[in-house]
Parts: C-alpha cells; structure tokens; sequence
C-alpha cells in the first residue's frame, strides 16, 4: 500500500463548539474507517484546527482536497506537510481528537499569530513536524485540563 500523509492547519469559521466538533468526529470516524484513514485532529478553543491524515495517497488526497477544502464550516486551510510515510503515527484512531490551546499550537508549530485569518507557519522538515505531533499527542492532558469526553478508544488498522 502507498501511505501517505497530510498535515494541515484551518480556522473555524464562526462557533465551533463541543456538539459541532462531536458531530465533526462521528461522521468523520465513520467515513475514515470505511476508507482505511487513520489520523488525529487537534482543536482548540478559539477555533483552530491541526489535522493529520494518513492513509493510502488517492484517498487522502481526495479527502484534503475535495472534501475539506470545500467544507463551509472552516478557511485559511494550509497544508503545512504531505508526503509518503513508512508507517502510520497515528494507526490506532479513525481520528482521534485532542483539546489544545493557541500556544500549544505555536509552541509546536514555532509559530506567531500572524493576524485574525489564524496562524502562519515557519516551515519544518515533515518528519520533525510529525515527531512534535506525536510527542503532543502522548502526553497525558494536564491536571487542570477538562476531560475529553469526544476522545475514542483507538481502532485497529490494517
């Protein structure tokens, strides 16, 4: 199989709050597993998105760049890496999701805000970009962070 991945940044446009993002993850759960997509989403709570898709290359391609770019509910979308990968980072989740704030996303990305279209990027090489996510993502939430009921336990990938 051709893995592939995608990794990209968006804002929401207008409210996106927890039932928005519930009915994001149940639809995009259902339509990642029947495709063989495995990824995770990062949202924060000013609107933000960070997303890695991975997958066989048409199919994640396909999903990028037909589906989300023409998705309504978010804009400033930019793909801030995409490529072939060995092995998926993220098998175990259809799309797993986790609550970040604006700094997590600059401290990852090494990012400013550039103004309100939502944050510009300083480019990494893919595979340290994909390092730093994959860090993020292991660590616990913090102790004074909320429980993240929208989390759901991983799913196997072949």
């Amino acid at each position: 199989m051709d893995l592939h991945h995608l990794i990209y940044q968006s804002q929401a446009l207008g409210d996106f709050g927890a039932p928005a993002l519930a009915a994001l993850l149940q639809r995009g759960r259902a339509h990642n597993h029947a495709h063989n997509i495995s990824g995770v989403l990062l949202h924060t709570f000013d609107g933000r998105f960070l997303q890695v898709l991975e997958g066989p290359r048409t199919v994640v391609r396909h999903l990028y760049y037909h589906i989300i770019l023409s998705d309504t509910r978010h804009f400033h979308c930019q793909v801030l890496g995409e490529g072939p990968i060995a092995r998926r980072s993220f098998a175990g989740w259809t799309m797993g999701c986790r609550l970040a704030h604006a700094a997590d996303l600059r401290a990852l990305l090494g990012e400013v805000l550039a103004d309100d279209l939502g944050l510009t990027h300083r480019p990494y090489p893919r595979a340290q970009l994909l390092a730093l996510l994959e860090d993020f993502i292991a660590q616990p939430p913090g102790a004074t962070e909320p429980a993240h009921l929208l989390d759901s336990p991983p799913t196997r990938h072949q």
